[in-house]
């Protein structure tokens, strides 16, 4: 699998969920991973990070913050370039919040749901069109 060079933030409050998530991402070759468990950690993050992170994965049920409200937030601070969310709602809520992420004109690739299919996640990702190319990927 060839290497990413984007740097990506994960949000994920549920441990489990936030290895799988790196796990499947390392996998595919993405390996600049910050992964942080709640809104706190992922701003202290993005503040701290020299450059915007290329994409955020967010889960949208955080303890201390709504998903698409924290996507919103570091999009309009400049903070993050792309970003994805994930959800365990039903999929007519997935596609409520896709529909609000375009009225808010934000750069989302999709709205997946929990627990998070790699088939799903390449699609998002562009993977399964360009497996060299997409998100800034090098050739092998």
């Amino acid at each position: 699998m060839p290497k990413h060079n984007l740097r990506v933030l994960l949000v994920e409050d549920h441990p489990f969920q936030l290895a799988a998530t790196q796990s499947l991402l390392n996998s595919y070759g993405f390996h600049a991973l910050t992964p942080t468990l709640n809104a706190r950690e992922a701003l202290s993050a993005l503040s701290s990070a020299p450059t915007p992170f290329d994409l955020m994965l967010c889960d949208q049920c955080l303890p201390d913050v709504l998903g698409l409200d924290l996507i919103e937030t570091a999009c309009r601070s400049g903070m993050i370039k792309q970003a994805i969310l994930l959800s365990s709602l039903s999929s007519e809520e997935l596609a409520a919040l896709s529909a609000l992420a375009l009225e808010r004109q934000l750069p989302l690739l999709g709205c997946l749901s929990k627990p998070l299919n790699g088939l799903a996640l390449q699609s998002a990702l562009g993977l399964d069109r360009y497996p060299h190319e997409a998100c800034g990927g090098a050739e092998p």
